[in-house]
């Protein structure tokens, strides 16, 4: 029983990592150029202190506009949040 639940929390651990980092299944030519995406959240009041692109998402680490810190996963073509965590 406990090599089910095992496996299960493996499968589940493992489909939500690999969900996070799949943002979208359009080419790379569709999506926005790093440096117009980073001047646009910069413009909505984010300040980067660091932005990685993981699978086929755009992620930065940072804070938003009220001060906190932020982890937030967006897809790449239209800039939609995918996943947010505020702290």
């Amino acid at each position: 029983m406990k090599g089910l639940i095992l496996i299960a929390t493996l499968i589940v651990v493992g489909n939500a990592a690999y969900a996070k980092k799949n943002c979208t299944d359009q080419p790379k030519d569709k999506w926005m150029k790093e440096s117009d995406f980073m001047k646009r959240l910069e413009g909505e009041g984010y300040k980067i202190r660091k932005f990685k692109q993981p699978g086929t998402c755009y992620e930065i680490y940072g804070t938003n506009k009220d001060g906190k810190s932020v982890e937030i996963y967006f897809n790449p073509v239209d800039g939609s949040i995918v996943k947010e965590e505020i702290e």
